[in-house]
């Protein structure tokens, strides 16, 4: 039996893809700063017949999260699929001109730093397994910045090209490195991004193999 890990798990999204890929078979990792809510979301999954189990960890600690990580493969099994989808924090999202670099760490650390450890937790796992893949999760300021935005907006920007390396790298090694960018809310109801459709979404990357960047639906002219 292999893992999915998924970094950002909540109540929402994480819980979707959590029904959707442990439906499928796989046991179930769920990475986010609170334990206690974490382990409400696993005990509601496990209820529902999927292997599931919480880890705490920062995405803006590179050393917490490679360590809830290391518990997770301990735990459950070899990482098959990790999802990167952390939702960012408010304050990342500062006008261009009010933005100083002492803003820019936060969304640095977690946009960059964070991805960055996760992928080196993961890879050799992956490799030995012979085949993986890694699932970024992103906001429309991934591909078209937002000056009102500009803590996501720059940083996603790196999360992107650090992705788009990773899936053209890895591509030969059987490990598929995919993006969804999900332009404006995630919307319960919603035809294309409610919370059970992004999961099959995401289901469907991950299964078809097919290409590095995927949209829940298209981006705005504005």
């Amino acid at each position: 039996m292999t893992t999915i890990a998924i970094i950002g798990a909540g109540p929402g999204l994480g819980a979707a893809v959590a029904r959707q890929f442990g439906g499928q078979g796989l046991d179930v990792a769920l990475i986010s700063r609170n334990q206690e809510r974490g382990d409400a979301l696993a005990a509601a999954l496990t209820a529902d017949g999927v292997t599931a189990r919480a880890f705490a960890a920062d995405a803006r600690d590179p050393a917490a999260l490679s360590a809830a990580l290391e518990d997770a493969t301990e735990t459950l099994g070899p990482i098959e699929v990790m999802q990167y989808s952390p939702l960012p924090q408010k304050d990342f999202m500062r006008p261009l001109l009010e933005t100083t670099p002492a803003d820019l760490v936060g969304p640095i650390e977690f946009s960059v730093l964070g991805p960055v450890a996760a992928v080196h937790q993961v890879l050799p796992g992956m490799r030995t397994l012979g085949r993986g893949t890694v699932l970024f999760v992103n906001g429309g300021t991934a591909v078209r910045p937002r000056p009102h935005l500009a803590g996501t907006s720059i940083a996603f920007a790196a999360e992107s090209a650090f992705a788009q390396m990773l899936h053209e790298e890895l591509a030969g090694a059987g490990i598929h490195v995919a993006q969804l960018v999900i332009p404006g809310a995630i919307t319960p109801g919603h035809p294309r991004k409610d919370p059970a459709v992004l999961a099959q979404t995401l289901w469907s990357m991950h299964a078809g193999r097919q290409g590095f960047r995927h949209f829940a639906e298209e981006l705005d002219e504005g």
